[in-house]
């Protein structure tokens, strides 16, 4: 029999639903996992995307976890000082076996103070912050530093997915997992990093998203001021 394991992966409004739902769907498969979507409470929590995702636990009822995540999205700006929220992420950051991230999560993390010292990845229009928590910015998919696995931009969460399935249940078991979801992917465009799209199609990205990124670095210095 396997044994049991606890994976929380935490809910916020407009949150990136890939961030959480691509290495939710990887992570359910693995033996033994139970997996935990927590919110303060258990009312659907509204996507980025429109539709909402119901929690199964609270932060008040959610057991020790075995595996601490946190996605990403353009809601994680208004969690960073929210003291409801960093003082789940710092209680279960204590105890759990493997604290992660996906993309701007990581951020997250780090305004929790569990990222002090430890290298990580981020999406790569946020990976520049991750310096005001104390973290070491790779520019990695998937970034592993001791019991700290954090994964890169919205899709990377699925290979983070399985990079932390292996460190779970054995690498035959992901590799396994990979075939029964048909991970292989052959995107249609070569254009997924900075580096591949271009200098101009990163400042025209850049400037659809500058109001809503200049607000969260407002929320970014404050909450580093206090981490």
């Amino acid at each position: 029999m396997n044994a049991a394991l606890d994976i929380g992966f935490l809910l916020f409004p407009n949150v990136t639903q890939l961030d959480l739902t691509g290495p939710a769907q990887v992570l359910s498969r693995v033996p033994g996992a139970h997996v935990h979507l927590v919110w303060k409470t258990r009312d659907p929590v509204r996507t980025d995307v429109g539709f909402s995702i119901v929690p199964t636990t609270t932060f008040e009822e959610c057991p020790p976890l075995d595996v601490l995540c946190v996605p990403g999205g353009f809601g994680f700006a208004d969690q960073l000082t929210d003291s409801e929220t960093l003082d789940f992420l710092r209680r279960q950051g204590r105890g759990a076996r493997y604290v992660t991230s996906v993309c701007n999560g990581s951020l997250l993390l780090g305004a929790a103070g569990l990222l002090q010292g430890y290298r990580s990845a981020c999406h790569w229009a946020w990976r520049q912050y991750l310096p005001r928590f104390g973290a070491i910015p790779v520019a990695d998919r998937v970034v592993h530093d001791r019991n700290r696995i954090t994964g890169g931009g919205v899709t990377a969460g699925i290979d983070f997915g399985f990079a932390l399935a292996a460190e779970l249940a054995g690498e035959d078991t992901a590799r396994t997992l990979q075939l029964a979801l048909e991970y292989d992917p052959h995107p249609p465009f070569d254009s997924g990093s900075p580096e591949k799209a271009g200098m101009q199609r990163v400042e025209k990205l850049m400037a659809v998203q500058a109001e809503r990124i200049l607000r969260a670095e407002a929320q970014i210095e404050r909450a580093a001021l206090v981490a």
